[in-house]
Formats: C-alpha cells, structure tokens, sequence
C-alpha cells in the first residue's frame, strides 16, 4: 500500500514538472504583442492622412511643374516662330534695301560711246554716254518694274549720285568707264519694251545719236549688294510719339 500510494506521488509530481515546464515554453514562444488601445489606432490614423494629404500635394505640385513644363516649351515654339519670321522679314528689307545679292530673270543693256567718223552730228558731246544717259536709262528701267539694278556690277540705289566726270561716270562714289553695262532684274517683256520700243529715250539714243546701245535677255542675271555706307547727317528716325 506503501509502494502504491509512493508510486502514485512520483507521477504527479512528474506530471506538475511536466506542466510547468510545457507552460515556461509557451511563455517563451508567445511575441511579446502590445495593447491596442483607441489612442494608438487614432494616432495611426492621424499619420494615414498626413501622408495621404502630402502625396496629393506632391501631386498638384508635379501637375503645376507639367504645365510650366508645357507653357516654356509653347512660349519657346512660339519665339522660334517669331525669330524665323524676322529673320525673313530681316532678308526681304535686305533685298529690298539693295543690301543682299540678288538674281533673277532680266535685260542686260551695254552702251558704247559713238567712235565713227561719219556719226550723225558734228559734236564730239553727241557721240560719248553721259551721266544723263545712264539716269534716263535707270529711270524707265525702274518705271518698267526692274527690281534690281546695277551699273558694271556697281548696285544702284534710290541714294546712288550719278555725275560725269569727262569721259568716265561716278557712282557711289565710285569711276565707272565705257562700255557700261547696266543690269537689271525684272519682267523681261517690260524692261526690253522700256529700251527699245519707239519713242523710249534708249530708242532715240540708238537711232538719232548713234550710241551704241545693245540689249540681251537673261533668264540668270546676278546683281551684287550695295558695298557703300549709309551716312545720314540731317535725317533722323522719327520716334513713336514725336
């Protein structure tokens, strides 16, 4: 009875060991989680919508750097537009002006001072080119439409002086002798009828005075630019407002 009752004593306190030793393993496996409580998960909530509302911030801000993005890149469209635009406006003045090298479809005209000895007239004055010649010339060129013209390469412009000086002409401030050749860039039909149709100054200087006076169509005339300097003393650029 002894040994029963002994017997039943060590399994017990072997199973109360058991349990407390399975107990110490759980405890020790188990995370240590902590509590919720209403504070943390408002504070966690609080923190959501901070980060929620700096995202949408970021993005309104990136949209608004698009949209920058877009207006540079219209606005620099735009400037190269505007450039592109001056730049050939720029050119039309410069062609205009007599500034820039031109070519084109035209008439070139060559005077020779009259040299025979039978030449109609008995004064020597009649049978040389004068200044006065080569404006009549250039002024029915120009009542024809010419565009551009030159005289032995020397670009005449509204400004351009033509005196005589004896048996040469000055131009620009420049001597140009015979023959003279003078160019000009316009509708070929026009300026040829502006030299040699009857009753033209060309016409009469050819027929009556025996000037030589030759005249050839050109469908690839090239006139150079005006090499001369603008120098106005008494004209100046009338400001908006004056």
């Amino acid at each position: 009875m002894d040994n029963t009752r002994k017997h039943k004593f060590t399994i017990l306190f072997s199973s109360i060991l058991l349990g407390i030793f399975i107990s110490v393993q759980f405890k020790q496996n188990i995370p240590d989680i902590p509590s919720v409580t209403l504070r943390s998960i408002q504070t966690t909530k609080n923190e959501i919508d901070s980060i929620v509302k700096e995202t949408d911030s970021l993005k309104g801000l990136i949209e608004e750097k698009e949209r920058q993005i877009e207006e540079f890149e219209n606005m620099a469209s735009e400037d190269k537009n505007i450039i592109d635009i001056l730049n050939a406006e720029l050119e039309k003045n410069k062609a205009i002006s007599g500034l820039e090298d031109v070519q084109g479809s035209g008439i070139i005209i060559t005077l020779h001072d009259n040299m025979a000895e039978d030449a109609f007239g008995q004064e020597y004055d009649l049978d040389v080119v004068h200044d006065v010649d080569i404006l009549r010339i250039i002024n029915d060129l120009r009542g024809a439409g010419a565009e551009a013209i030159s005289i032995n390469d020397e670009r005449i412009l509204a400004i351009t002086e033509i005196k005589c000086g004896g048996p040469i002409i000055r131009a620009n401030g420049k001597s140009l002798g015979a023959p003279f050749h003078i160019k000009a860039i316009g509708d070929q039909k026009l300026l040829n009828a502006a030299i040699n149709a009857p009753n033209t100054y060309s016409y009469a200087l050819k027929n009556i005075d025996q000037i030589n006076v030759k005249t050839t169509i050109e469908d690839d005339i090239k006139i150079p630019a005006y090499r001369g300097r603008f120098n106005f003393r008494y004209a100046k650029p009338l400001k908006e407002g004056d």
